[in-house]
Parts: structure tokens; sequence; C-alpha cells
């Protein structure tokens, strides 16, 4: 990996030769904040070009730390999906002037509050797109085939008494997709190699889509045999995998989500897992993360991944460039690469 940073600063350098000279000179002295631990490649990034603040390193308040360390000198907040930025940080910042998230999804920041402030706002939407789209198809694999729960067959012995039984076919299924932007329309690509046939809903239908578009969610859900959450969280698609929804999918319907957790009503999810009123479940995130319902770890036709979905070595470094490289062009007065506001 060293080799892969190598090349993509020497690539920066001949874009722009003063690179080095602007971040040396002018940017070391710059104060982000850096709200959670995320990528060790990102901090030590953070740590070269920029004076870094550690909000975790603070054991009294948020804003006894600020004072501490002199809150006014900070101008950027680098922030994830776990800690962003919300109305609270921002008014302790008084010199902010950028937000930007390792992470393309942005419930976390109160964008409100930054456009009223003028403070810009990036994220890192498309280098993350692959992986999210490769474990959404992982995890229907998962709960269709049963590969954790046959992996533990073998493990603990079982495969000598007895097979492990049938299980269910990927290929073919009609798929639905909640939210075809970059990340859904990566997945319905994905599905489309198995054979499965495309549909989604969406806020307004996609013209540059060929599958069938759905306005209403409960029309989707009773089409499709599986069913994947794809969309940005906002207070619309919060809890949008109601009870309603979950009985339309029914008893052999799969439930796949890759976005937030707080994208499905995790209360009605368990009980209609419990019921057979879903015939089952994979899901990267929840909506207390990191706590799980306890009701989710016996169920052999539930897949569980710790919201892992962009965490590889190469999105993760990509993400990290990308942070900094919207930290730079700020800060350099040019325009953000991945700019929100």
């Amino acid at each position: 990996m060293e080799t892969n940073h190598h090349t993509t600063q020497q690539t920066e350098k001949e874009k722009n030769p003063n690179l080095e000279k602007i971040s040396g000179i002018k940017m070391k002295s710059i104060g982000v904040l850096m709200t959670c631990p995320m990528h060790k490649y990102l901090e030590q990034q953070l740590e070269t070009h920029f004076n870094l603040f550690k909000l975790w390193h603070c054991n009294s308040s948020i804003t006894e730390f600020l004072k501490t360390h002199q809150g006014n000198t900070i101008r950027a907040v680098v922030g994830n999906t776990e800690i962003g930025a919300d109305a609270e940080l921002i008014a302790s910042l008084p010199s902010l002037e950028i937000v930007a998230s390792y992470s393309v999804g942005l419930d976390k920041i109160d964008l409100r509050k930054c456009e009223e402030k003028g403070i810009r706002v990036a994220n890192t939407p498309d280098v993350l797109t692959d992986d999210v789209a490769d474990l959404a198809i992982g995890l229907i694999l998962g709960v269709l085939r049963g590969i954790c729960a046959s992996d533990a067959y073998v493990r603990i012995g079982k495969w000598k008494d007895a097979d492990f039984g049938l299980a269910t076919k990927f290929s073919g299924k009609s798929v639905g997709i909640v939210g075809l932007g970059r990340i859904g329309t990566a997945i319905a690509k994905r599905a489309e190699a198995f054979g499965c046939s495309i549909s989604y809903f969406s806020r307004s239908q996609k013209p540059f889509a060929n599958y069938k578009f759905y306005s209403n969610i409960i029309d989707l859900a009773t089409s499709c045999q599986i069913l994947i959450v794809a969309c940005a969280l906002t207070e619309e698609t919060r809890h949008i995998i109601n009870r309603e929804v979950i009985d339309a999918l029914g008893p052999k319907g799969i439930l796949i989500n890759i976005g937030r957790g707080a994208h499905v009503d995790e209360t009605e999810l368990v009980s209609a897992l419990l019921e057979g009123r879903l015939g089952g479940a994979g899901l990267d995130v929840y909506e207390n993360e990191p706590d799980v319902p306890e009701e989710l770890l016996g169920l052999g036709n539930v897949v569980l991944q710790p919201h892992v979905g962009s965490d590889t070595v190469e999105t993760s470094d990509a993400m990290a460039d990308l942070v900094i490289s919207n930290l730079k062009a700020h800060f350099s007065k040019k325009s953000l690469l991945t700019p929100v506001i």
C-alpha cells in the first residue's frame, strides 16, 4: 500500500507543483478536529498536513476540550457516520469553515446549520460505491445460500452426521431497490449479472434507468423477492421499512440493508423474523450501533455484518485521500472535489 500512496502523492505534485509548499507552509498551522477514531492512514495524513486535534482524547465536556485546545483556531472538522458535526459542535467552533466527512452519508451533519453559517461540506462518494454494492450481493448470497450457517455446520462437525440441507438460489430472483443512486445502481448492475429482474423506488423516476419504477414502496415490496435498502437517510426515509413494507415483502422475502440502521423499524423487523412473516435478512447497519438486537444473534436466516460496507484497505485509503484533497482544495481557495454545500 505504501507504493500506492507514493504514486498518489506523485500524481498530485505533478498536477500542482506548489502542493507541497502549500501544505507545508500554509496548512500545517490550520486546526482540524477529527471527531472519532477512523482509518489510521487518514489520521496520519491529517497529522502530516494539518494541526490535528482528536476529539476522543477529550476527558471532559466538548466545551472544556475546545477551550483547552483553543477551539477558535479549528477551521475544519473531519467526521464520519458515527460522529459528524451537529449544531452544538458547529456552534462551538467560531472559525469553522469546512466539514469533510469520511463517508458518503450526511445524516450526522447539520446541513442546515452549515448553510446558515456558510460552512462548506464535502463527502466521499463514488470511491466506496463498488465495495458497498459488493457487500450487498454478498449479503444476499449469504442469506439465500446459508453461507454463514453452513460454515458453522462444518466447523462444529455436524456434516459428519448429515448433509446441511437445501438452500435457495439467487439467480433469477426479482430484486427491488430502495434508492437508485450511485450505490443502488451499482447493486442493480451486479444483480442483473445473476439474471435478476430489477425494479426500484425513489423520489422520482430516473431517466437513465431501464428498470421498472414504483412510486409507492409498498407496491415495490409486494412485487419483489429481495428488497435492498440503498437510499440516503433523511427524515422522510427514517423507518421507511416499517411493518407494512415488511408484510408486503412477505414470509419468503429477504430484506437487505446496507443504507443506515434507522431506515428500518428494527422492532418490527425482529418481530417479523421471529414470527416467520419475513423470510430472512442481511444487515450491515443497525439503529443503535454497535448494539444489535439479541434476538437476531441466534437466527440462521439472518446474516449480520458490523457496518463494514466500505471497509476495504483500497477504499479506506481512497476515501482518506479524498478527505485530504477536499481540505487542501478549500484552504487553497479552489473548488471542492466532491462538494455537498
